[in-house]
Formats: C-alpha cells, structure tokens, sequence
C-alpha cells in the first residue's frame, strides 16, 4: 500500500539524491529509537486502552459532511493523539475494505481530533488515526464553539470557518521556544480621550477589569491610532488580553507602531497577510500559548485565540475588506460581536464616519456612543465647501476642463503650504438611475429596488427583475431620467499637465503610497489609498461625487459618504487652513452630513428609512445565486421561513474572459441569476438554518459534487 503523503519519491529528477546518501537515510530511519506514525491505516495496530475512540473534523468543507466522524486511536500515538492536534485520516473508504475487524482504504485527508470518548455511536468497524501531524493542540474548546456559531449564523460548514481561523502549519515555527510573558503595564493617562465627553470614563473601566461597549465616532487626525493603543493598555493593565482589527495592513502598521512607542517591545503580535507564512504562525503560536496578550491585525485575526479576552476593536467596519471573500463569507464586525458576547468582553467600533450597523447597535441599547461634541468636532475637522450642478453649469471654466473654479483656486491656494489630495473615483463605479431634476434615486414602486435601463430601453428593477412602465418621481413628479458616468484617469492626466511644475504622485491599486512628505505636491488617489501626509494636507477635492452616489447598491450614500470623511480627515483643521471642496449637489443627504460633519446623523436616518422599508439591517437577507433552473429549484424545495419574502431571480452580471472571477459570482461564459430571500428580525437564524439544511441535501443528492452549483450568502454587502 502506498504512503499516500502526497512526497514525490524516486522521481529521478535533476535534485534526486546519490545512493550513498540514500543508503544514509534508510541506515538512520532503522536506527530511530521511537517507532513513527505512518501516513497509512495501522494494520493490526494495537488500540489505546483508556479512550480509545477519536472524534476528528475532517477537512472536507462541505455542508453535507459538516459532522464529526469517529476514528481508533492506536497505542502507539496515544500520547500525542490530544483534542485540539492536527491529524490525518483515511477518509472515504467503503464498507467492504474490513481488515482483521478495521476499516481500511480511503484517501488521506487532514483533519483536527476534537475529543477522545470510550465509545464510538458508530455500530461498524473504525478506521485508525493514520498520523498525528504535530503535539500542538492549535484548536481550543473555545476556538472551535466561535467557529461552529459562525458556521451557523452564516450558513457555512465548520470546516470552512476553521481554515480561516486556524493558519497553515510551519514546522520550524512551531519548534521555536516560546518567549516570557512580560508583565502587565500600568493603566495609561487618558492622553487624546480626554476630547471625548465619556473617553477617559471608558478607559478607566477597562482598566478596572469591566466591559464597556462603545460606538466610537473618531475626530479628524492621525490620533486614532494612539486612542486605540491606550485603550489596549487599559485592557493589559487589568490582566486580560486585547484584539484589534483593522481593514488593511497600513492601519495595521500605524496601531502596530503607536502601540510599540506606548507599551515597547513583546506586548502584542501582529497578524497580517504581508508577515509570511513562518511568521505569521509563530506570531499566532504566541498568541494560542499566552505569551502575547495583544493582538493588532487585519481581517483573519478576528478568530486570534487570544488568552482572557477582555476588548475587542475593529476600526473602519464598513470598508469592504472586514467581509472575507471565502465561504462561508463572515463579517468582521458580526465575529467580534460574537465574541464580545461569549467571552463577556468590552467592545469598541471606531473609525471617523458611522456605519448604519453601527447605529443600530447604539439604538438597540446594545453599545453606547462615544463621540466628542460640536465644539470639537468644529475645531477639529476642516471647512467643507461643495460645488453643485447650478454652479458648473454657471462656470465656464467647469464647462472647459470639467473643473469649477473653486476647485482651481483651493487646489492652487494649497499648493503653496503643503500638499494637497485629489480624490477620484474608481474606473468601473457603474451609476443607478436617478431623476433628472430632483436627484432621487430611482426605485421600484413593488420592492424599492434600484431600477436599470436595459439594451431595448425599458426599465428593470434590480431586484425583483419588474419591469417597469410610467416611471415618475416621487419626490417631485418629474418623469426624466439620467446617469452621469465620468473616467478617473483623464481626471488625473488633466490635472497632472495643469500644473507641470509640482510633483504628481499617484496611489491606487497598482501602486499604494503609505506616506507622503509635507511639501507641495498633487496627490492623486482612488478611494481607501489615500497616503498620510506628514502635518496633514493643506487641502482636499473629492471630484465626480455623482459617481460614488450613483452606484447601483444600497449603500451608495452611506459608502460615499465613508470615503470623503476617509479623506477629510487627512486634511489640516480649518484653524489651520485645511479646506475640502467636494463636486456634488449640495442638497444631497451625504453631501450635507460631510458638510456638517455629521455621520453619526446621516447613519441615524437612513436606519430609520430601512426600517420602514424593511431593509437590512433592520431585516436579515441571503442571497441565492447559480444559474436559472438552480437558483429556482433550489428556492422551491428549502423549506424557508413563512416570513420570508423572495426578490427575483434576475440575472448577475457575467464575468469577461480573461478577467478574475469575483467571489461567489460567475465564471467567464456563465450565466447566472440571483434572487435576495428577505426576513424581518427575529428571524435570521432560521432562515440561515433553512438554506443551510437545503443545500446540504442538494449537495448529498449530487454525490462527488456534480449537478449546478448554488451558492449562498447571508448578509452580502452588494445588494443592489
């Protein structure tokens, strides 16, 4: 029988090792003092006598095998066969391949040994661990209970949340000594959290032991990321452990750095993706052994298994990057809620804007803000000035080089104290259809779903797929449409040749900047990649602001507005001289709340409109998609809640060949549909539990994974 380890053996390549050296190994392999598990069935391999049975999660990651299955455990790896270990297991063989009272056959699959128990609920013959891949027990009881809730709540098997949390093996990083665990600090001074009304009250809870949860609405400035530090050493200071998790890795590197200028070194780890594979395990072994007590890291270290968690913080939660992009998709900010509600621990949302889940959680008692009030907030964020459709079209200069001339004259005025950002939209933001006159959104009058113009003119909902007819606004009874789509590179270039005697320094996904000097420059980026400049910017344009609003989702407002106080906030406080100029309609929701500052306001109210309409986060909603007959079928036969309400199917957009295919989305050539299951609250668990069973069944029914596929998604960010 073969080993079946996947190690190439005898190839005879270029690399293949003389005889002699061979010969060497076989002599030392002989002469080993301690017999090695094999990667095969133990063939008449004597059971351990106390425990004999081994429950192992075999890393299959589908919904139908989403169970523990039961194995013997030889005498021979009964010390090292301990729950939470790395095992492999033969996985797969029939019922007939039954040697001398074992199960034989199968191929090698790896796995984790959840527990050892006395007796097997399996009547039949056992197959034998096959190898115990290393002593360490990498997945704790608590581990493994967050993974199976996360599995649940987003529809997902255990396997799949597991390899999220649980980072590959590196051999040598494991071997290497664990360092002291050094000694708590003292509770930091309140430092910056004193311009915050309840900032130092917070602190002082943390440090005391308790377990305050907060909605932080961060002021304008590079501050944030010391704020966070000192509360990391409140939370050290009382004995317990710290979790921190940012969008990307340069937030990452600026916590990351004020916490080493506040506690030194061998305080906390960190888990990013940029630290390698060796790095980044050993860095998590540290975490796992308790020798570090605080975490900094991006969207993976959600599941750190940090040691008496007492705070969790996720900074920024409505970026896109908290949402992971493999099954079973989990949210950053629904993973730390999770554990701060297990764990019994404090809680800290911050980032300068306020997401409309973040609102919800202050409305439903659940968090209380943390804000500073109208004074600071005035103090410190910059002057906002808006330039709107009346204006350009008064301004010739607008009309020429599609620039106002408020935005030559600040962009001018700022070059001469220090750098200034220009902040353009992505090449491919697609914008919904709105009315011509008022600027509302248009909707569909059966579900309000954002209505698209197809090839032979009519209208659609993107939603339930309606058609329809007589469209009229109603918010002023216009019945004129548009759409305004503008390019972010001839932006760019046009400034770029304006002003040929200042250095142009660009930032986007080819290239991101993590800093730039204070001196004059134009700083032309995408949303999310804009650099901090040294001292701030001097001053800010966010151009084409229709073609961040005008995204067909329902989160435009909410999205654009993130990304303009994103930006705002690089910029110096008006005291200073700092000045915005955003190209948008002034009357426009999130235009005001940038205006005001306010994003605390503007998610208060679109909570409020979503809850009349029956929106998320209000409501719970999956999103089904696969091809036509799939996605039908499958949604006949799930058994869904009776409050469930079915939008669609209506086709997804395919995906061009030659590019990459987006997660659960189409390959090149497919052609799939998708339809939004919508329930109200008190019912999401259900009707997670509903498509979980569901497609567990479809995939039993299809055998070795044969049949169309459907795919799932609770909660997605991208509704339309």
């Amino acid at each position: 029988m073969s080993s079946g380890n996947g190690q190439q053996q005898g190839t005879g390549g270029e690399d293949a090792a003389p005889p002699e050296q061979l010969a060497l190994i076989r002599e030392a392999v002989r002469k080993a003092k301690e017999p090695r598990a094999k990667p095969r069935t133990w063939r008449g391999a004597a059971v351990a006598e106390e425990l004999p049975v081994a429950r192992v999660l075999v890393d299959k990651g589908v919904l139908h095998l989403d169970r523990y299955f039961d194995y013997a455990v030889p005498r021979e790896l009964d010390a090292v066969a301990r729950p939470g270990v790395r095992v492999r297991v033969r996985f797969g063989a029939g019922a007939r391949t039954v040697r001398e009272g074992r199960r034989e056959g199968g191929g090698l699959i790896d796995g984790f040994l959840v527990e050892r128990v006395a007796e097997s609920d399996y009547s039949g013959p056992l197959a034998a661990l096959a190898q115990v891949v290393s002593p360490e027990p990498v997945l704790s009881p608590e581990l493994l209970d967050l993974a199976r809730a996360v599995a649940d709540r987003y529809a997902g098997s255990l396997a799949d949340v597991l390899q999220l949390a649980v980072p590959p093996r590196h051999a040598r990083a494991e071997a290497a000594e664990p360092g002291p665990l050094p000694a708590p600090p003292a509770a930091p001074a309140p430092g910056t959290w004193q311009r915050y009304g309840r900032g130092p009250e917070f602190l002082r809870s943390l440090a005391a032991g308790g377990a305050p949860r907060a909605v932080w609405t961060a002021l304008p400035g590079p501050e944030w990321a010391d704020e966070i530090a000192r509360a990391v050493q409140a939370t050290l200071a009382s004995g317990r452990g710290a979790l921190v998790v940012v969008p990307a890795g340069r937030p990452a590197g600026r916590v990351d750095a004020a916490l080493r200028a506040l506690l030194g070194e061998g305080h906390h780890a960190l888990l990013t993706a940029d630290a390698g594979q060796e790095r980044r395990y050993r860095e998590w072994l540290a975490i796992r052994r308790g020798t570090v007590r605080a975490v900094v890291g991006t969207r993976a270290a959600m599941f750190a298994p940090v040691r008496d968690l007492g705070l969790v913080v996720i900074w920024d939660d409505g970026d896109p990057a908290h949402s992971d992009d493999n099954a079973p998709f989990p949210h950053v900010r629904e993973v730390l809620e999770l554990r701060a509600t297990r764990d019994r621990c404090a809680f800290l949302l911050g980032g300068w804007g306020c997401t409309v889940e973040a609102a919800q959680l202050v409305e439903s008692g659940w968090a209380a803000p943390l804000a500073a009030d109208r004074e600071r907030v005035r103090a410190a964020a910059p002057l906002v000035r808006t330039v709107g459709d009346h204006e350009l079209a008064r301004d010739g200069a607008a009309r020429a080089a599609r620039l106002p001339t408020l935005a030559w004259e600040v962009l001018r005025e700022g070059l001469r104290h220090g750098p200034v950002l220009v902040q353009v939209p992505r090449r491919g933001y697609v914008p919904r259809l709105a009315c011509a006159h008022c600027r509302a959104p248009a909707r569909c009058r059966h579900c309000a779903g954002p209505l698209a113009a197809q090839d032979a003119g009519e209208l659609r909902c993107g939603w339930c797929g309606r058609e329809e007819s007589g469209w009229h606004c109603p918010e002023c009874g216009g019945f004129r449409l548009r759409a305004q789509v503008v390019g972010a590179r001839r932006t760019a270039e046009e400034l770029g040749r304006a002003f040929p005697a200042v250095p142009v320094r660009t930032s986007g996904r080819e290239q991101v900047l993590d800093t730039v000097p204070d001196a004059p420059a134009l700083v032309v980026s995408t949303p999310g990649a804009e650099p901090v400049a040294e001292g701030g910017y001097a001053a800010a344009l966010l151009l084409d602001g229709w073609a961040m609003l005008g995204r067909p989702d329902l989160r435009a407002g909410e999205e654009a507005l993130r990304r303009w106080i994103g930006a705002g906030a690089l910029v110096r406080p008006q005291s200073a001289g700092g000045t915005v100029v955003i190209v948008a309609e002034p009357t426009l929701r999130p235009v005001q709340a940038l205006v005001r500052w306010d994003p605390v306001g503007h998610a208060v109210r679109e909570l409020a409109e979503r809850a009349e309409l029956g929106f998320p986060p209000v409501s719970r909603m999956a999103a089904v998609s696969g091809p036509a007959e799939a996605v039908t079928g499958f949604l006949a036969g799930a058994g869904l809640p009776q409050d469930a309400e079915v939008l669609g199917p209506v086709p997804l957009p395919g995906t061009d060949a030659g590019r990459p295919r987006r997660a659960g989305g189409p390959g090149a050539g497919e052609h799939w549909e998708r339809a939004l299951v919508r329930v109200p609250p008190g019912s999401g668990a259900a009707l997670a539990a509903a498509l979980k069973t569901a497609l567990a069944a479809r995939m039993a029914r299809a055998g070795t994974g044969t049949g169309e596929t459907v795919r799932i998604r609770i909660d997605p960010l991208d509704i339309g």
